[in-house]
């Protein structure tokens, strides 16, 4: 009931508009000025709408990491799109959300599980073809990444080039988005450069800013990588390419994001770019021994302000999700922004299985429920942005944001029409 008597009152204010024209005409004329219309106010840290940034790309609708997933991103109104950072055997940044390109199950005991010789794939961490590739076969591999044992194929055991020229992307959640997979092993995995290099030809076309949230994904781990191989370190060479294409500048349009505190800290000696960290809804960062909720609470911020701009919440440290529903809000977002510390949430979904409960549309996982319902939940607290994998959805949940309650829209037209009134009134006093 409510959206059809927002459509309608939409309709409304733009009829509204049109009569302000002929208002504002006759306002010229006989020195009568129509007041602003009221404007927004957001909850925000600056003020400002919240950011809509595009999760791995418009990941719901591409495989997650591609340009082809950034470019729709950006289509669908993203203003900034997000690449997870691996580096390749050479040491170059390319886009995936994990080391491994290709992850297996293992059995209790560690090893591999295999079934009829084959290794099993493991269906929701597996975001490219290499699995398929019998040249590779040889790189599968068990390793400890942050202390847990994993097998498959490493980024870090394959060349930019190799990666280049037969490794395609493939749907991570393959059996959840199954119309992604339609993509699957025709889109190249692309660097860091790349991706910067589409965000700004897209800022150029489009004539709006699109900044680029690029993750350091597993820092310590790949310290450890560079540090045995005599490579540049990932974090100096993430600062590197950032400072040839935006200059060490704190207005460029980046955050640079981890789950990591000791390489955010030296990130930050590096660069006055800006910096978000992370903030896990369980757990503790591997490289720190404080958990995620202590780093949420109001000393843990006071600490993270030291050297980042803002955090990056799980959307549980917000809001609490009690029996599947949101529950009560915690205090975070207002002592984040008592420290100037924007806050961005993560991670916005529209399937169901990914929804709380009560914005669920049917028990089918895998349909749409109603994110927009849920992203207004954590902007009415004053949410600064939030990566979403659908930004098409998250634009639009913004954009209803923004406009007037209908109560307002009955004051706006209230004000129009004593505008018409007094020109006309001005108007029939000079003809007599």
């Amino acid at each position: 009931m409510l959206n059809s008597y927002r459509m309608a009152a939409v309709a409304a204010v733009c009829a509204g508009f049109a009569l302000a024209g002929t208002a504002q005409a006759q306002a010229d004329i006989y020195g009568a000025r129509p007041q602003a219309l009221p404007a927004k106010v957001w909850n925000t840290l600056t003020g400002d709408a919240p950011v809509v940034i595009g999760h791995r790309g418009a990941s719901g609708y591409r495989p997650e990491h591609t340009l082809a997933s950034y470019e729709l991103a950006i289509a669908q109104g993203a203003n900034y799109i997000e690449p997870d950072l691996v580096m390749t055997k050479d040491g170059e940044l390319i886009a995936r959300h994990e080391p491994l390109l290709a992850r297996v199950d293992l059995n209790a005991d560690g090893s591999i599980k295999m079934v009829n010789g084959a290794p099993v794939l493991n269906r929701t961490d597996s975001s490219t073809n290499v699995w398929q590739l019998d040249k590779y076969a040889d790189r599968l591999k068990v390793k400890t990444l942050d202390g847990q044992k994993v097998a498959g194929w490493f980024a870090e055991d394959f060349t930019a080039a190799e990666i280049r020229s037969d490794i395609r992307a493939q749907e991570r959640l393959r059996d959840l988005r199954l119309g992604n997979n339609a993509y699957n092993d025709k889109l190249v995995i692309p660097t860091l450069q790349e991706v910067i290099d589409l965000a700004k030809a897209k800022s150029l076309e489009t004539g709006r800013t699109i900044g680029i949230y690029p993750e350091t994904k597993h820092p310590t781990y790949f310290k450890n990588f560079t540090d045995a191989t005599g490579l540049k370190r990932m974090e100096d060479k993430l600062v590197e390419v950032l400072h040839a294409n935006y200059g060490n500048d704190r207005n460029a349009p980046v955050f640079i994001q981890s789950f990591e505190v000791h390489n955010l800290e030296y990130i930050n000696s590096k660069t006055d770019i800006k910096i978000v960290q992370l903030l896990n809804g369980s757990g503790t960062p591997f490289d720190d021994a404080r958990s995620y909720a202590d780093l949420a609470s109001a000393a843990g911020l006071d600490f993270i302000k030291g050297y980042a701009d803002g955090v990056g919440s799980n959307t549980n440290l917000m809001i609490t999700l009690v029996g599947g529903k949101l529950g009560s809000p915690t205090q975070l977002i207002a002592n984040a922004h008592q420290r100037g510390l924007a806050v961005h949430g993560w991670t916005f979904r529209a399937e169901n299985v990914f929804l709380p409960n009560e914005f669920d549309s049917s028990a089918d996982p895998a349909a749409f429920g109603d994110l927009a319902g849920q992203v207004k939940a954590f902007v009415d607290l004053g949410m600064d942005g939030f990566f979403t994998d659908q930004p098409d959805l998250g634009v639009a949940a913004v954009a209803a944001l923004a406009v007037p309650e209908p109560q307002t829209y009955a004051l706006m037209l209230g004000g129009l029409a004593g505008v018409l009134a007094m020109a006309r009134r001005r108007k029939s006093s000079q003809a007599a």
